[in-house]
């Protein structure tokens, strides 16, 4: 009855070694007010002086997003008053660097409004008994991206967030560590029927993708209750409670003149040539071009590649395996299965995707079990070393000798009768016993293709007997 209206208005932390407007450090997780000076406390008589790197990696993110730059824009005072924001406005841009931008997804396509340039606030930190404020991330710069209200389902809006995250990464224009504050997102949402739309409501500061689907998915619910009610949706502005698993109510929604926008006086029009445009559009390869080539230079599935290209290290050490003589297909399931299992337990990996490609290498030359290549993984995450030599100190390598082999199987079959008749009379499982049995007179070595055939072998020849 009701279709969802969705756009959002994205802030990603720029890359940079100092603020927007100073040349205050951006580094995170420094003491509290330790990266501040005059210009981002805003005290009286302390002008601006806009960061060249800082626009060099906007522009960058409006070439991703396949916006049309700007060639002249403009900075304005957005007055609101917070103890976060020192000044009591933020300097932000009216007249945007970049506009009409789009995100095709496959499945449905997002169109970019604007992306413009501005400055963070600070950090309040409420305890018990009062507020402190941290101004280190007072004036780090934001890129806000802003869509077109095209998205239809909080599915779709994760999804475009995602997406919006791995291009942003793949570009290097931001880490995106959601947890650190260096992706944000608002999201606006209406509900559209018969009778027309509902009045827009934001939802603000939503700091994962989790949050933002499932904040969402319950305002649709909530309006939709209303409307069934008779009730009139009104323009506010909400929080996310994550614990509670529902929407507060912070205030009423702010229009923009509210803002009392005025032209920045210190700062200059920011007027781009030529040259700082074809700049811009020297990318990097990004991701969906990433997992086509995956697809079609390594043969790996829609499924893999998608899974590979979501994480950028992976991703990477999918292709230094392959560079380094790992076969593609090889190389993702061992990456995608083990490698992110150690990077996650471990956070660190001292071993090489090379260590990785000999390891392979080992397992498809029968050198070593793929369990026995699992602890030797193991022990390199934990401290490093030469595969090769881990297989020997532990004992690892694999028997592939046949008549070694078949000496095993020919005694497991010989001191199991019982198992021999019931596999003869149709009970598989009897097979995997023998199979057992031989493998552990073989303490584990034994090469298990080689092996299951020796033992098949064995149960023939003692039946002809």
């Amino acid at each position: 009855m009701y279709e969802a209206v969705i756009g959002l208005e994205v802030h990603v932390e720029l890359l940079t070694r100092t603020k927007l407007f100073c040349r205050c450090s951006t580094r995170f997780g420094a003491p509290p007010n330790s990266q501040v000076c005059p210009v981002c406390l805003g005290l009286p008589g302390a002008l601006p002086v806009l960061n060249g790197e800082a626009v060099d990696q906007a522009l960058k993110a409006a070439a991703a997003l396949n916006c049309r730059i700007n060639r002249i824009s403009t900075f304005a005072r957005k007055h609101y008053f917070y103890p976060d924001q020192p000044k009591g406005y933020q300097i932000t841009q009216t007249r945007p660097l970049a506009e009409g931008g789009r995100v095709d997804l496959g499945a449905f396509q997002v169109n970019i409004a604007r992306l413009h340039l501005e400055e963070d606030a600070g950090k309040s930190i409420h305890t018990p008994e009062c507020t402190l404020v941290d101004y280190n991330r007072s004036g780090i710069p934001l890129i806000e991206i802003v869509t077109e209200p095209c998205l239809r389902t909080p599915a779709q809006a994760r999804e475009f967030l995602e997406h919006l995250r791995l291009i942003m990464e793949y570009a290097g224009i931001s880490d995106c560590k959601m947890e650190e504050g260096s992706l944000r997102c608002d999201a606006n949402i209406s509900l559209r029927g018969p009778g027309g739309s509902t009045a827009v409501v934001e939802i603000k500061n939503l700091n994962s993708f989790r949050a933002m689907e499932r904040a969402l998915a319950y305002e649709i619910r909530r309006q939709s209750r209303l409307l069934a009610q008779g009730k009139a949706v009104a323009a506010q502005t909400l929080r996310w409670d994550e614990a509670a698993n529902r929407t507060v109510v912070m205030r009423s929604k702010e229009e923009a003149g509210g803002y009392r926008y005025l032209p920045e006086p210190d700062l200059p029009p920011l007027i781009l040539d030529e040259a700082a445009i074809a700049r811009a559009c020297r990318l990097p390869e990004l991701p969906l071009a990433r997992k086509a080539r995956f697809i079609g230079a390594y043969g790996l599935s829609e499924a893999d590649a998608l899974i590979l290209i979501g994480d950028r290290m992976l991703a990477d050490w999918f292709e230094a395996a392959v560079a380094a003589g790992a076969r593609p297909r090889p190389a993702a399931n061992w990456v995608l299965g083990e490698v992110a299992r150690l990077r996650k337990e471990t956070r660190h990996l001292p071993f090489t995707p090379a260590d990785l490609a000999r390891l392979i290498d080992m397992t498809e030359r029968g050198a070593v079990s793929v369990a026995g290549a699992k602890k030797v993984l193991a022990v390199l995450a934990e401290r490093g070393g030469d595969p090769e030599q881990i297989v020997h100190s532990l004992g690892l390598a694999q028997v592939s000798d046949r008549e070694q082999l078949a000496e095993v199987a020919r005694q497991a079959v010989a001191e199991n009768p019982d198992a021999v008749r019931d596999y003869r009379s149709g009970k598989d499982r009897a097979l995997r016993f023998l199979l057992g049995k031989a493998m552990k007179l073989s303490r584990g070595r034994a090469n298990p293709q080689l092996l299951r055939e020796l033992v098949l072998q064995a149960i023939a020849d003692a039946e002809r007997l």
